[in-house]
């Protein structure tokens, strides 16, 4: 999700929004894969390519193109007619989610299956106005899931019409988070071209009116709750622990110092971005929870909120001071696992391979994804949804104003029966399945929850330390894949039989 090397709580503080609001488009930010990129010893070998796409597919008023960077590897497909398995590149560097998409590598060879990972515009190097892309919002209007969607439609047809024994492969579109789904809205929208959608933990109904706003954080709460005694309620009382210290100058002092802090603490609004800044640990934290070592968003321990609940484990009334050390500990295992970090970057939270301002102008447009707090059944300060200050801090930011509900208008919100063959896979540790699919609604809208599996667990590489839960969860998908490009070739077969 990489357009800037950082992703940077002090300029977004500068969009005037509430402070959930800010927490809301940054916690979207950080929805995507990682690892090292040949965590299972799999060898990763493509081709970069470029095509020369349509800055707009739905005007014809602009009439420019861009080049759109893709990834092939073919070393395993069998031609012709063998199946294509199509990443939809969400809000970053392509590389990146190829290089940590262990799963797509895996099955290939079983498939005869040929992977291609397409870049999603205004993204990595698919910069539609070049250095100039995101200049002002002119430029950045055909920055849009529905555009980027069309890249990919008209991507696959040339792939098929000029790749030699291509023309009549099926095509199964995979991706994880933004990309999940862009994956499902491939298939529901272009379903002539893709035969079939893998969409893991693609909060599809993250959207105003159709999950409450509360739920993404109660999940991070309730995953603190079960891996530490009173893990939990130690970091509600942190909120107001950090208020107490930080009322006096020697208080600020020894925050600065005891979090080992790049930048010292210095006024009221440096402890709102660095509360800002917890939050968003806790929450990246629930999101890689993985069962093994992982470098996603930063290098980590296995189970590492279990490595951070030994430090907040305090039972009864605890000093401030006793709690905030613990509480640096730990921010340590998330910032400093490897103990190579100098300091801590209050500013910086997440790999840089994710397109920070391109992501924050699609939530101040179409992706409109309401988060809030009570303090109550979440361990954070409570904080409403506040559309309105939302929507000025955009408008300050972009000149441009969110339709909240256009994503449901597009894509159908809950309404999406008439769709077939997606499968949306969710971990039970992942706050993003609080926007997801998390039930079957027909026999081929299919929901795979993973209890053990944090944010898209199961397109990660297969680690010896992966859950049962998240093995029969590839199990079931690989077994779907089949049956999809299975029928797929029977109809194909039945068409080429009439025509003769």
């Amino acid at each position: 999700m990489g357009l800037l090397a950082t992703l940077l709580t002090t300029f977004v503080l500068t969009f005037c929004l509430g402070s959930l609001a800010v927490r809301a488009l940054k916690s979207q930010l950080f929805t995507r894969r990682g690892g090292s990129s040949s965590s299972a010893g799999i060898p990763i070998s493509y081709k970069t390519l470029y095509f020369e796409q349509k800055i707009d597919h739905f005007g014809f008023l602009e009439d420019g193109t861009f080049k759109q960077r893709y990834l092939i590897a073919d070393k395993h497909w069998q031609q012709p007619g063998g199946p294509i398995f199509f990443y939809t590149g969400n809000e970053g560097d392509i590389t990146w989610f190829c290089n940590n998409t262990g799963f797509m590598w895996e099955i290939a060879e079983e498939f005869g299956a040929m992977l291609v990972f397409a870049e999603h515009r205004y993204y990595g190097e698919s910069l539609p106005f070049g250095a100039d892309s995101y200049s002002d919002n002119k430029h950045l209007n055909y920055l849009t899931s529905e555009q980027a969607l069309a890249d990919f439609a008209v991507l696959v047809q040339n792939l098929k019409s000029t790749f030699p024994g291509a023309q009549n492969s099926p095509v199964i579109a995979v991706g994880g988070s933004y990309g999940g789904m862009l994956a499902a809205w491939f298939r529901m929208k272009y379903p002539h071209i893709v035969v079939g959608a893998l969409a893991s933990s693609a909060p599809i109904w993250q959207f105003p009116g159709m999950v409450p706003c509360g739920d993404f954080y109660k999940i991070v709460t309730q995953d603190f709750a079960k891996s530490g005694s009173d893990c939990d309620k130690n970091i509600r009382m942190s909120w107001k622990a950090i208020e107490n210290v930080s009322s006096t100058a020697s208080g600020l002092q020894w925050l600065s110092e005891e979090f080992g802090l790049c930048a010292p603490l210095k006024s009221k609004s440096d402890i709102a971005g660095f509360k800002n800044w917890l939050q968003e640990t806790w929450v990246n934290l629930a999101m890689v929870d993985y069962p093994y070592e992982a470098n996603f968003l930063q290098p980590l321990p296995p189970w590492p909120i279990q490595a951070v609940c030994k430090y907040l484990s305090f039972s009864g009334s605890v000093p401030d001071y006793h709690l905030l050390h613990g509480v640096s500990q730990a921010t340590k295992v998330y910032y400093n696992y490897t103990g190579s970090s100098p300091c801590l970057n209050t500013s910086q939270t997440a790999t840089g391979s994710l397109g920070f301002l391109g992501w924050f102008y699609q939530a101040c447009t179409e992706m409109v994804m309401p988060m809030c707090t009570d303090g109550i059944q979440d361990m954070f300060e409570p904080e409403e949804w506040n559309f309105q200050a939302f929507s000025d801090g955009c408008n300050a930011r972009f000149g441009a104003r969110p339709r909240a509900d256009w994503a449901g208008t597009v894509y159908g919100g809950k309404d999406i029966a008439a769709h077939s063959n997606i499968i949306f896979s969710n971990g039970g540790l992942d706050p993003w399945s609080a926007g997801g699919v998390n039930h079957n609604i027909t026999d081929s809208l299919i929901s795979i929850l993973i209890p053990d599996g944090a944010h898209h667990l199961d397109l990660r590489y297969t680690n010896d330390h992966d859950p049962p839960s998240v093995r029969a969860a590839r199990a079931l998908e690989v077994n779907y894949f089949h049956k999809w490009i299975k029928h797929a070739k029977k109809i194909h077969r039945a068409s080429v039989f009439k025509l003769h």
